[in-house]
Protein backbone atom coordinates (compact mmCIF):
# COMPACT_ATOMS: atom_id res chain seq x y z
CA UNK A 1 0.00 0.00 0.00
CA UNK A 2 2.72 2.28 0.58
CA UNK A 3 4.02 1.86 -2.87
CA UNK A 4 0.62 2.77 -4.14
CA UNK A 5 0.43 6.21 -1.95
CA UNK A 6 4.04 7.31 -2.93
CA UNK A 7 3.37 6.97 -6.53
CA UNK A 8 -0.19 8.40 -6.28
CA UNK A 9 1.82 11.52 -4.12
CA UNK A 10 4.99 11.47 -6.78
CA UNK A 11 5.97 15.15 -8.06
CA UNK A 12 8.06 13.65 -9.66
CA UNK A 13 6.21 11.63 -12.02
CA UNK A 14 3.64 12.83 -14.82
CA UNK A 15 -0.12 11.69 -14.53
CA UNK A 16 0.53 9.24 -17.47
CA UNK A 17 3.07 7.83 -15.41
CA UNK A 18 1.26 7.68 -12.52
CA UNK A 19 -1.27 5.62 -14.32
CA UNK A 20 1.19 3.07 -16.11
CA UNK A 21 3.02 2.42 -12.37
CA UNK A 22 -0.33 1.79 -10.34
CA UNK A 23 -1.30 -0.90 -13.06
CA UNK A 24 2.17 -2.36 -12.47
CA UNK A 25 1.71 -2.40 -8.46
CA UNK A 26 -1.87 -3.95 -9.43
CA UNK A 27 -0.67 -6.89 -11.89
CA UNK A 28 2.46 -7.58 -9.20
CA UNK A 29 0.27 -7.94 -6.62
CA UNK A 30 -0.23 -11.37 -7.93
CA UNK A 31 1.83 -14.96 -7.92
CA UNK A 32 0.56 -16.82 -10.16
CA UNK A 33 3.01 -18.26 -12.80
CA UNK A 34 4.94 -21.49 -11.41
CA UNK A 35 8.26 -20.41 -10.87
CA UNK A 36 10.36 -24.05 -9.99
CA UNK A 37 12.97 -23.48 -6.73
CA UNK A 38 16.12 -23.42 -8.77
CA UNK A 39 14.65 -20.56 -11.20
CA UNK A 40 13.81 -18.64 -7.93
CA UNK A 41 17.29 -18.82 -6.74
CA UNK A 42 19.02 -17.24 -9.31
CA UNK A 43 16.07 -14.73 -9.83
CA UNK A 44 16.55 -13.71 -5.63
CA UNK A 45 20.04 -13.51 -6.65
CA UNK A 46 19.26 -10.94 -9.78
CA UNK A 47 21.14 -13.24 -12.16
CA UNK A 48 18.02 -14.04 -13.72
CA UNK A 49 15.85 -10.96 -14.50
CA UNK A 50 12.65 -11.07 -16.71
CA UNK A 51 12.97 -6.81 -17.10
CA UNK A 52 10.68 -6.20 -14.50
CA UNK A 53 7.86 -7.49 -16.85
CA UNK A 54 5.76 -8.35 -14.25
CA UNK A 55 3.75 -11.20 -12.38
CA UNK A 56 0.74 -11.99 -14.93
CA UNK A 57 2.14 -10.62 -18.27
CA UNK A 58 -1.07 -10.12 -20.07
CA UNK A 59 0.27 -8.58 -23.18
CA UNK A 60 3.52 -9.92 -25.24
CA UNK A 61 6.41 -8.16 -24.74
CA UNK A 62 7.03 -6.76 -28.41
CA UNK A 63 4.44 -6.48 -30.70
CA UNK A 64 5.43 -5.85 -34.52
CA UNK A 65 2.19 -4.95 -36.57
CA UNK A 66 2.15 -5.65 -40.39
CA UNK A 67 1.27 -1.87 -40.69
CA UNK A 68 1.74 -2.11 -44.78
CA UNK A 69 -1.23 -4.40 -44.28
CA UNK A 70 -3.00 -2.05 -42.51
CA UNK A 71 -2.15 1.01 -44.42
CA UNK A 72 -3.90 -1.40 -47.63
CA UNK A 73 -7.22 -2.02 -45.49
CA UNK A 74 -7.60 0.17 -43.01
CA UNK A 75 -8.98 -1.19 -39.90
CA UNK A 76 -12.43 -2.32 -39.46
CA UNK A 77 -12.12 -1.96 -35.89
CA UNK A 78 -11.05 1.48 -35.84
CA UNK A 79 -13.62 2.32 -37.90
CA UNK A 80 -10.63 3.61 -40.64
CA UNK A 81 -10.63 3.48 -44.66
CA UNK A 82 -7.41 3.35 -46.20
CA UNK A 83 -5.43 6.50 -46.83
CA UNK A 84 -5.96 8.69 -49.80
CA UNK A 85 -3.48 11.51 -49.07
CA UNK A 86 -0.27 12.42 -46.74
CA UNK A 87 -2.69 13.89 -44.21
CA UNK A 88 -5.00 10.73 -43.64
CA UNK A 89 -2.23 8.60 -43.79
CA UNK A 90 -0.46 10.02 -40.71
CA UNK A 91 -3.70 10.38 -38.92
CA UNK A 92 -4.59 6.63 -39.57
CA UNK A 93 -1.30 5.53 -38.38
CA UNK A 94 -1.59 7.94 -35.11
CA UNK A 95 -4.59 6.10 -34.59
CA UNK A 96 -3.43 2.95 -34.60
CA UNK A 97 -0.58 3.30 -32.55
CA UNK A 98 -2.72 3.89 -29.19
CA UNK A 99 -3.92 1.03 -29.66
CA UNK A 100 -0.76 -1.11 -30.39
CA UNK A 101 0.28 -2.66 -26.30
CA UNK A 102 3.86 -3.80 -25.38
CA UNK A 103 5.66 -4.24 -22.14
CA UNK A 104 5.75 -0.18 -21.91
CA UNK A 105 1.81 0.17 -22.82
CA UNK A 106 3.04 1.99 -25.87
CA UNK A 107 4.39 0.94 -29.19
CA UNK A 108 7.77 -0.17 -29.36
CA UNK A 109 7.75 -0.47 -33.40
CA UNK A 110 6.26 2.53 -35.31
CA UNK A 111 7.15 0.69 -38.86
CA UNK A 112 9.43 0.88 -41.70
CA UNK A 113 8.00 4.69 -42.42
CA UNK A 114 9.48 5.95 -45.53
CA UNK A 115 7.62 3.18 -47.32
CA UNK A 116 4.55 3.61 -45.55
CA UNK A 117 4.76 7.46 -46.50
CA UNK A 118 6.05 7.19 -49.67
CA UNK A 119 2.87 6.77 -51.77
CA UNK A 120 1.54 9.54 -50.44
CA UNK A 121 4.36 12.26 -50.81
CA UNK A 122 2.88 14.79 -53.90
CA UNK A 123 3.82 17.96 -52.60
CA UNK A 124 6.97 17.80 -50.94
CA UNK A 125 6.45 20.93 -48.92
CA UNK A 126 3.15 19.89 -47.53
CA UNK A 127 4.08 16.32 -47.15
CA UNK A 128 7.22 17.82 -45.12
CA UNK A 129 4.90 19.45 -42.93
CA UNK A 130 2.66 16.71 -42.35
CA UNK A 131 5.93 14.51 -41.56
CA UNK A 132 7.10 16.61 -39.44
CA UNK A 133 3.90 17.18 -37.72
CA UNK A 134 3.45 13.45 -37.42
CA UNK A 135 6.88 12.90 -35.26
CA UNK A 136 6.08 15.69 -33.21
CA UNK A 137 2.88 14.15 -32.46
CA UNK A 138 4.97 10.48 -31.84
CA UNK A 139 7.11 12.22 -29.59
CA UNK A 140 4.72 13.99 -27.67
CA UNK A 141 2.69 10.89 -26.93
CA UNK A 142 4.42 7.99 -26.80
CA UNK A 143 6.27 8.99 -24.24
CA UNK A 144 9.33 6.18 -24.39
CA UNK A 145 12.32 6.10 -26.01
CA UNK A 146 11.87 2.48 -26.65
CA UNK A 147 9.51 3.25 -29.56
CA UNK A 148 11.98 2.82 -33.18
CA UNK A 149 10.95 3.76 -36.22
CA UNK A 150 12.78 2.08 -39.50
CA UNK A 151 13.27 3.82 -43.22
CA UNK A 152 15.32 1.76 -45.95
CA UNK A 153 16.88 0.16 -48.06
CA UNK A 154 15.71 1.91 -50.61
CA UNK A 155 15.81 6.02 -51.32
CA UNK A 156 12.55 7.86 -51.16
CA UNK A 157 11.47 10.98 -50.92
CA UNK A 158 9.89 9.95 -47.87
CA UNK A 159 12.60 8.79 -46.74
CA UNK A 160 14.63 11.93 -47.30
CA UNK A 161 12.26 14.05 -45.38
CA UNK A 162 11.61 11.88 -42.32
CA UNK A 163 15.47 12.43 -41.77
CA UNK A 164 15.50 16.18 -42.41
CA UNK A 165 12.56 16.61 -39.87
CA UNK A 166 14.19 14.34 -37.17
CA UNK A 167 17.14 16.43 -37.89
CA UNK A 168 15.49 19.79 -37.58
CA UNK A 169 13.45 18.54 -34.18
CA UNK A 170 16.28 17.11 -32.13
CA UNK A 171 13.61 14.44 -30.48
CA UNK A 172 14.70 11.19 -28.90
CA UNK A 173 10.96 9.44 -30.18
CA UNK A 174 10.96 7.52 -32.36
CA UNK A 175 14.52 5.61 -32.42
CA UNK A 176 15.01 4.91 -36.27
CA UNK A 177 17.30 2.75 -38.04
CA UNK A 178 18.09 2.79 -41.57
CA UNK A 179 18.62 -0.57 -43.24
CA UNK A 180 21.05 -0.32 -45.52
CA UNK A 181 22.05 -3.15 -48.31
CA UNK A 182 23.77 -2.78 -51.64
CA UNK A 183 20.70 -1.25 -53.09
CA UNK A 184 20.83 1.82 -50.43
CA UNK A 185 21.96 4.93 -52.09
CA UNK A 186 24.91 6.89 -51.14
CA UNK A 187 22.60 10.05 -51.09
CA UNK A 188 20.39 8.32 -48.15
CA UNK A 189 22.93 6.77 -46.43
CA UNK A 190 25.31 10.31 -45.92
CA UNK A 191 21.97 12.13 -45.11
CA UNK A 192 21.47 9.30 -42.47
CA UNK A 193 25.12 9.93 -41.04
CA UNK A 194 24.75 13.69 -41.14
CA UNK A 195 21.58 13.36 -39.27
CA UNK A 196 22.65 10.82 -36.73
CA UNK A 197 25.98 13.06 -36.04
CA UNK A 198 23.40 15.48 -34.92
CA UNK A 199 20.62 13.77 -33.14
CA UNK A 200 22.19 10.47 -32.30
CA UNK A 201 19.79 8.54 -34.78
CA UNK A 202 19.19 6.22 -37.35
CA UNK A 203 21.36 3.55 -36.58
CA UNK A 204 22.23 1.25 -39.95
CA UNK A 205 21.12 -2.27 -39.73
CA UNK A 206 22.56 -4.80 -42.02
CA UNK A 207 19.45 -5.54 -43.86
CA UNK A 208 21.31 -8.90 -45.89
CA UNK A 209 21.85 -10.58 -42.22
CA UNK A 210 18.58 -9.78 -40.71
CA UNK A 211 16.37 -10.47 -43.88
CA UNK A 212 17.97 -13.88 -44.29
CA UNK A 213 17.28 -14.71 -40.50
CA UNK A 214 13.91 -13.55 -40.50
CA UNK A 215 12.91 -15.17 -44.06
CA UNK A 216 11.98 -11.55 -45.23
CA UNK A 217 9.87 -9.15 -44.01
CA UNK A 218 11.56 -7.82 -40.09
CA UNK A 219 11.82 -4.62 -38.26
CA UNK A 220 14.13 -3.50 -35.54
CA UNK A 221 11.92 -2.06 -32.87
CA UNK A 222 12.43 -1.06 -29.47
CA UNK A 223 16.21 -0.77 -28.49
CA UNK A 224 17.68 -2.71 -31.99
CA UNK A 225 15.51 -5.95 -31.36
CA UNK A 226 14.71 -7.45 -34.82
CA UNK A 227 11.64 -8.74 -34.67
CA UNK A 228 9.15 -10.62 -37.73
CA UNK A 229 6.86 -8.37 -39.17
CA UNK A 230 3.31 -9.54 -37.99
CA UNK A 231 4.71 -11.14 -35.17
CA UNK A 232 7.08 -10.43 -32.20
CA UNK A 233 8.62 -11.73 -28.65
CA UNK A 234 6.27 -12.51 -26.02
CA UNK A 235 8.84 -11.93 -23.32
CA UNK A 236 12.34 -11.51 -22.51
CA UNK A 237 14.66 -13.26 -19.84
CA UNK A 238 18.24 -12.44 -19.21
CA UNK A 239 21.16 -13.78 -17.41
CA UNK A 240 23.71 -11.68 -15.90
CA UNK A 241 26.63 -13.51 -16.99
CA UNK A 242 29.33 -11.69 -15.02
CA UNK A 243 27.32 -12.47 -11.74
CA UNK A 244 26.89 -16.14 -12.30
CA UNK A 245 30.48 -17.03 -13.36
CA UNK A 246 31.67 -15.74 -9.88
CA UNK A 247 29.89 -19.26 -8.75
CA UNK A 248 31.83 -21.61 -11.50
CA UNK A 249 35.25 -23.76 -10.53
CA UNK A 250 36.57 -22.90 -13.69
CA UNK A 251 35.66 -22.39 -17.45
CA UNK A 252 34.85 -26.08 -17.56
CA UNK A 253 32.63 -26.09 -14.75
CA UNK A 254 30.98 -22.94 -16.07
CA UNK A 255 30.35 -24.04 -19.59
CA UNK A 256 29.57 -28.19 -18.52
CA UNK A 257 27.33 -27.61 -15.41
CA UNK A 258 26.32 -24.14 -14.26
CA UNK A 259 25.53 -22.65 -18.06
CA UNK A 260 23.35 -25.94 -18.99
CA UNK A 261 21.65 -25.43 -15.80
CA UNK A 262 20.27 -21.77 -15.80
CA UNK A 263 19.84 -22.25 -19.53
CA UNK A 264 17.42 -24.86 -18.52
CA UNK A 265 15.82 -22.48 -16.20
CA UNK A 266 15.69 -19.69 -18.10
CA UNK A 267 13.91 -21.26 -20.95
CA UNK A 268 11.57 -23.15 -18.63
CA UNK A 269 11.06 -19.63 -17.40
CA UNK A 270 9.81 -18.19 -20.66
CA UNK A 271 7.95 -21.26 -21.57
CA UNK A 272 5.99 -20.50 -18.18
CA UNK A 273 5.41 -16.33 -19.16
CA UNK A 274 4.87 -17.08 -22.78
CA UNK A 275 2.14 -20.07 -21.74
CA UNK A 276 0.33 -17.63 -19.44
CA UNK A 277 -0.11 -14.69 -22.47
CA UNK A 278 -1.01 -17.71 -25.06
CA UNK A 279 -3.31 -19.67 -22.61
CA UNK A 280 -4.78 -17.40 -20.08
CA UNK A 281 -4.95 -13.54 -21.36
CA UNK A 282 -6.64 -14.46 -24.07
CA UNK A 283 -4.64 -11.18 -25.81
CA UNK A 284 -4.73 -13.53 -29.27
CA UNK A 285 -8.21 -14.87 -29.44
CA UNK A 286 -9.32 -11.19 -28.58
CA UNK A 287 -7.37 -8.50 -30.18
CA UNK A 288 -8.22 -6.70 -33.17
CA UNK A 289 -5.05 -6.19 -34.32
CA UNK A 290 -5.17 -10.58 -34.65
CA UNK A 291 -8.30 -10.60 -35.86
CA UNK A 292 -7.69 -8.51 -38.60
CA UNK A 293 -4.66 -10.32 -39.51
CA UNK A 294 -1.88 -7.60 -38.48
CA UNK A 295 -0.74 -10.04 -36.32
CA UNK A 296 0.32 -13.93 -36.07
CA UNK A 297 0.66 -15.68 -32.95
CA UNK A 298 2.85 -18.24 -35.30
CA UNK A 299 5.43 -15.52 -36.12
CA UNK A 300 6.30 -14.36 -31.85
CA UNK A 301 8.83 -16.29 -29.84
CA UNK A 302 10.78 -15.50 -26.80
CA UNK A 303 14.15 -13.89 -26.30
CA UNK A 304 16.76 -15.80 -23.85
CA UNK A 305 18.84 -12.35 -23.51
CA UNK A 306 22.28 -12.12 -22.16
CA UNK A 307 24.08 -9.42 -20.90
CA UNK A 308 27.77 -8.97 -19.09
CA UNK A 309 30.00 -11.37 -21.27
CA UNK A 310 32.86 -9.59 -20.63
CA UNK A 311 33.13 -9.44 -17.22
CA UNK A 312 32.15 -13.44 -17.32
CA UNK A 313 34.96 -13.68 -19.91
CA UNK A 314 37.71 -11.61 -17.32
CA UNK A 315 36.29 -13.19 -14.21
CA UNK A 316 36.56 -17.21 -15.58
CA UNK A 317 40.27 -16.13 -17.02
CA UNK A 318 41.19 -13.86 -13.98
CA UNK A 319 42.23 -11.38 -16.39
CA UNK A 320 43.55 -8.34 -14.22
CA UNK A 321 46.27 -6.91 -17.16
CA UNK A 322 44.54 -4.69 -20.18
CA UNK A 323 46.54 -7.45 -22.98
CA UNK A 324 44.90 -10.26 -21.19
CA UNK A 325 41.13 -9.17 -21.36
CA UNK A 326 38.12 -9.70 -23.19
CA UNK A 327 38.22 -6.96 -26.33
CA UNK A 328 41.86 -7.10 -26.48
CA UNK A 329 43.24 -11.20 -25.61
CA UNK A 330 42.49 -13.77 -28.45
CA UNK A 331 42.01 -16.09 -25.62
CA UNK A 332 39.73 -13.89 -23.91
CA UNK A 333 37.69 -13.50 -26.74
CA UNK A 334 37.57 -17.05 -27.97
CA UNK A 335 36.07 -17.87 -24.87
CA UNK A 336 33.46 -15.02 -25.74
CA UNK A 337 32.67 -17.13 -28.85
CA UNK A 338 33.07 -20.65 -26.47
CA UNK A 339 30.34 -19.13 -24.18
CA UNK A 340 27.88 -17.82 -26.93
CA UNK A 341 28.08 -20.70 -29.28
CA UNK A 342 26.82 -22.94 -25.74
CA UNK A 343 24.32 -20.93 -25.53
CA UNK A 344 23.32 -21.10 -28.71
CA UNK A 345 23.20 -24.83 -28.49
CA UNK A 346 21.32 -24.54 -25.70
CA UNK A 347 18.38 -22.45 -26.78
CA UNK A 348 18.35 -24.12 -30.21
CA UNK A 349 17.89 -27.96 -28.76
CA UNK A 350 14.99 -26.28 -26.15
CA UNK A 351 11.78 -27.19 -28.33
CA UNK A 352 8.58 -25.14 -27.15
CA UNK A 353 4.78 -24.86 -27.42
CA UNK A 354 5.17 -21.37 -26.78
CA UNK A 355 7.27 -20.63 -29.84
CA UNK A 356 5.64 -19.93 -33.20
CA UNK A 357 5.99 -22.35 -35.98
CA UNK A 358 7.61 -19.58 -38.04
CA UNK A 359 10.74 -20.08 -35.31
CA UNK A 360 10.56 -23.83 -35.92
CA UNK A 361 8.73 -23.61 -32.24
CA UNK A 362 12.33 -22.70 -30.38
CA UNK A 363 13.45 -19.17 -28.62
CA UNK A 364 16.18 -16.94 -30.36
CA UNK A 365 19.36 -15.17 -28.38
CA UNK A 366 18.85 -11.62 -27.79
CA UNK A 367 22.28 -9.25 -26.64
CA UNK A 368 20.65 -7.17 -24.25
CA UNK A 369 21.49 -3.67 -23.50
CA UNK A 370 21.46 -3.65 -19.76
CA UNK A 371 19.41 -2.14 -17.03
CA UNK A 372 20.06 1.30 -15.40
CA UNK A 373 20.94 -0.39 -12.12
CA UNK A 374 23.58 -2.48 -13.92
CA UNK A 375 26.88 -2.59 -11.75
CA UNK A 376 29.85 -3.80 -13.83
CA UNK A 377 28.00 -5.69 -15.95
CA UNK A 378 28.88 -4.66 -19.69
CA UNK A 379 25.83 -4.49 -21.87
CA UNK A 380 25.51 -7.68 -24.17
CA UNK A 381 28.79 -8.67 -25.50
CA UNK A 382 30.34 -5.27 -25.65
CA UNK A 383 33.41 -4.55 -24.59
CA UNK A 384 33.37 -2.47 -20.90
CA UNK A 385 32.91 1.42 -21.85
CA UNK A 386 36.23 3.09 -21.17
CA UNK A 387 38.44 -0.13 -22.36
CA UNK A 388 37.27 0.12 -25.79
CA UNK A 389 40.28 -0.50 -28.58
CA UNK A 390 40.65 2.07 -31.60
CA UNK A 391 37.68 1.34 -33.47
CA UNK A 392 38.71 -0.94 -36.71
CA UNK A 393 40.25 -3.39 -33.87
CA UNK A 394 37.09 -3.09 -31.94
CA UNK A 395 34.50 -4.01 -34.97
CA UNK A 396 36.96 -6.83 -36.02
CA UNK A 397 36.34 -8.36 -32.47
CA UNK A 398 32.89 -7.83 -32.18
CA UNK A 399 31.38 -8.68 -35.57
CA UNK A 400 31.95 -12.55 -34.91
CA UNK A 401 29.32 -12.13 -31.91
CA UNK A 402 26.94 -10.67 -34.47
CA UNK A 403 25.78 -13.57 -36.33
CA UNK A 404 24.59 -15.59 -33.02
CA UNK A 405 22.06 -13.07 -32.14
CA UNK A 406 19.00 -12.77 -34.59
CA UNK A 407 16.75 -10.43 -32.71
CA UNK A 408 19.67 -8.33 -31.63
CA UNK A 409 23.25 -6.96 -30.84
CA UNK A 410 25.20 -3.93 -31.10
CA UNK A 411 27.78 -2.12 -31.03
CA UNK A 412 27.99 2.23 -30.56
CA UNK A 413 30.39 4.30 -31.31
CA UNK A 414 30.87 8.41 -30.45
CA UNK A 415 32.08 10.46 -33.07
CA UNK A 416 34.73 13.55 -32.73
CA UNK A 417 32.25 16.61 -34.61
CA UNK A 418 35.02 17.20 -37.25
CA UNK A 419 33.47 14.13 -38.69
CA UNK A 420 30.02 16.25 -39.63
CA UNK A 421 33.10 17.20 -42.17
CA UNK A 422 33.64 13.86 -43.38
CA UNK A 423 30.46 11.56 -43.36
CA UNK A 424 32.14 9.69 -45.83
CA UNK A 425 34.51 8.57 -43.42
CA UNK A 426 32.16 7.04 -41.05
CA UNK A 427 30.18 5.35 -44.39
CA UNK A 428 33.34 3.49 -45.44
CA UNK A 429 33.84 2.23 -41.88
CA UNK A 430 30.35 1.02 -41.77
CA UNK A 431 30.67 -0.87 -44.85
CA UNK A 432 33.48 -2.54 -43.58
CA UNK A 433 31.79 -3.38 -40.83
CA UNK A 434 28.70 -5.07 -42.56
CA UNK A 435 31.15 -7.02 -44.88
CA UNK A 436 32.78 -8.47 -41.31
CA UNK A 437 28.95 -9.63 -40.77
CA UNK A 438 28.66 -7.13 -38.31
CA UNK A 439 24.57 -6.31 -37.72
CA UNK A 440 24.00 -3.63 -36.40
CA UNK A 441 25.81 -0.12 -35.90
CA UNK A 442 24.75 2.84 -33.53
CA UNK A 443 26.31 6.64 -34.10
CA UNK A 444 26.27 9.84 -32.55
CA UNK A 445 28.54 12.91 -31.98
CA UNK A 446 30.06 14.01 -28.70
CA UNK A 447 28.27 17.82 -29.33
CA UNK A 448 24.69 15.55 -29.16
CA UNK A 449 22.06 17.09 -27.23
CA UNK A 450 20.03 13.67 -28.43
CA UNK A 451 22.67 10.76 -26.95
CA UNK A 452 22.20 7.22 -27.47
CA UNK A 453 22.33 5.73 -23.83
CA UNK A 454 22.31 1.82 -24.88
CA UNK A 455 19.57 0.65 -27.27
CA UNK A 456 17.60 4.37 -26.66
CA UNK A 457 17.89 8.09 -26.89
CA UNK A 458 17.60 10.58 -24.30
CA UNK A 459 18.31 14.42 -24.12
CA UNK A 460 21.35 15.26 -21.92
CA UNK A 461 18.75 18.71 -20.96
CA UNK A 462 16.15 16.57 -20.20
CA UNK A 463 18.39 14.70 -17.82
CA UNK A 464 19.57 17.96 -16.08
CA UNK A 465 15.88 18.50 -15.64
CA UNK A 466 15.70 15.42 -13.22
CA UNK A 467 18.48 16.49 -11.49
CA UNK A 468 16.77 19.44 -10.53
CA UNK A 469 13.60 17.24 -9.18
CA UNK A 470 11.77 18.61 -11.99
CA UNK A 471 9.22 16.62 -13.52
CA UNK A 472 10.13 15.22 -17.12
CA UNK A 473 7.63 13.65 -20.21
CA UNK A 474 9.72 10.69 -20.99
CA UNK A 475 10.50 7.58 -18.42
CA UNK A 476 13.18 6.66 -20.22
CA UNK A 477 14.97 9.93 -19.19
CA UNK A 478 15.35 8.11 -15.65
CA UNK A 479 16.63 5.66 -16.82
CA UNK A 480 18.87 7.34 -19.03
CA UNK A 481 20.26 8.86 -15.70
CA UNK A 482 20.94 5.63 -14.08
CA UNK A 483 22.78 4.09 -17.18
CA UNK A 484 24.98 7.23 -16.91
CA UNK A 485 25.87 6.95 -13.27
CA UNK A 486 25.76 3.47 -13.08
CA UNK A 487 26.82 2.25 -16.45
CA UNK A 488 29.34 5.00 -17.22
CA UNK A 489 27.32 5.03 -20.79
CA UNK A 490 27.75 8.44 -21.67
CA UNK A 491 31.70 7.98 -21.20
CA UNK A 492 32.14 5.95 -24.29
CA UNK A 493 35.76 6.05 -26.25
CA UNK A 494 35.63 9.22 -28.54
CA UNK A 495 36.36 8.40 -31.80
CA UNK A 496 38.36 11.28 -33.33
CA UNK A 497 39.69 11.88 -36.94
Amino acid sequence: MNNILNIIKSNKLTFEQKVIALGREAENSLNILKIDERTEYYRKLGIICDLFEGNAPYRPRYIVPDYELFMKNGSKFLGLEPATNIWEATNNLLILYKHVPSITTMPVYVGNLDYLLEPYVKNEEEAYLAIKLFLKHIDSTITDSFCHGNIGPKETKAGLLILKAMEELQLPTPNLTLKYNEETSEKIAIRAIETALVTAKPSFANDKMFRADFKGEYGIVSCYNGLKVGGGANTLVRIRLGKLSKSAKDKNDFLENILPEISKCVLDYIDERSKFIIEESNFYETNFLVKEGLLDKEKFTGLFGIVGLAECVNNLLKAENKEDRYGYSQKANDLGIEIVKKLEELVKNHKSNYAGSFFENRHILHSQVGLDVDVQESPGCRIPVGEEPEIFEHIIQSAPFHKYFPSGIGDIFVFDETYKKNPQAILDIIKGAFLNDMRFFSLYCTDCDVVRVTGYLVKKSEIAKLEKGEAVLRDTTILGKGARDNGKALDRKLREE
